[in-house]
């Protein structure tokens, strides 16, 4: 239940990141392209950068440790957005997915949809933890 909520939570920051042109984050939605399509399109782009920051992302931090220390934590910036631009590599071979522009700007997107899942993130554990308080 927490990975369908943690996609959940992906798809609509990756809408919000979409919503802004400057970052140059487009979604590229199933054929027709309306409602129904865009909704299953951000969710399957969540499931997949979920799924990205779950495998690949796991590997890098660890392999990255040395840098995180030397940086003091701001290697994850570049990491993140490396994550995204990868979910958009993954998903840009069909007719659908995620396309970036440049790569800072990618980082940028990466950080803003950071901070909407850790918002977020927060929000529903402070629920989950209420109700099993009652």
């Amino acid at each position: 239940m927490r990975f369908v909520v943690r996609v959940a939570v992906n798809a609509f920051a990756i809408w919000i990141v979409t919503l802004l042109p400057a970052l140059q984050v487009r979604l590229i939605p199933f054929a027709p392209g309306e409602g129904l399509q865009v909704l299953l399109t951000l969710l399957l782009v969540g499931l997949i950068f979920a799924l990205v920051n779950a495998i690949v992302g796991t590997v890098v931090k660890i392999v990255a440790i040395p840098l995180y220390i030397l940086t003091l934590g701001l290697i994850s910036l570049i990491i993140n957005g490396f994550l995204l631009w990868l979910t958009a590599a993954v998903t840009q071979n069909g007719d659908w997915g995620l396309r970036t522009g440049e790569f800072w700007l990618t980082v940028v997107a990466a950080l803003l949809i950071g901070v909407i899942n850790a918002v977020l993130g927060g929000l529903l554990r402070r629920r989950r933890e209420e109700r099993a308080h009652r």
